[in-house]
């Protein structure tokens, strides 16, 4: 059973850094695509950003420059650098991935971790 768990969420003022984690568990062939979203209250889960897995990166106009995605294949954990962070930065944030299964065969299955939230302060 794959699983993606997050961590590293918390309350920060603005200005301030913050690192989100997402290990990957359980089998399987390999992982194509990871990605970082949020959900802000009221408003609709938007793309943070995306690791591809050619290492191309993908990021939302709102965090570019102030955001970094990167991705440790042999820990089998994503990150999101995320520094000065604005009060619209705060969301759940949900870690994404498209991977393939233990039997290549089959086509490929998107998981989501839990969330981890992200409060920035004025």
């Amino acid at each position: 059973q794959v699983q993606l768990v997050e961590s590293g969420g918390g309350l920060v003022q603005a200005g301030g850094s913050l690192r989100l984690s997402c290990a990957v568990s359980g089998s399987f062939f390999k992982i194509n695509a990871m990605g970082w979203y949020r959900q802000a209250p009221g408003k609709q889960r938007e793309l943070v950003a995306a690791l591809t897995s050619n290492i191309n990166t993908n990021y939302a106009d709102s965090v570019k420059g102030r955001f970094t995605i990167s991705r440790d294949n042999a820990k089998r954990t994503l990150y999101l650098q995320m520094n000065s962070l604005k009060r619209e930065d705060t969301a759940v944030y949900y870690c994404h991935a498209d991977i393939v299964p233990i039997v290549p065969a089959y086509p490929p299955e998107n998981y989501w971790g839990q969330g981890t939230q992200v409060t920035v302060s004025s």
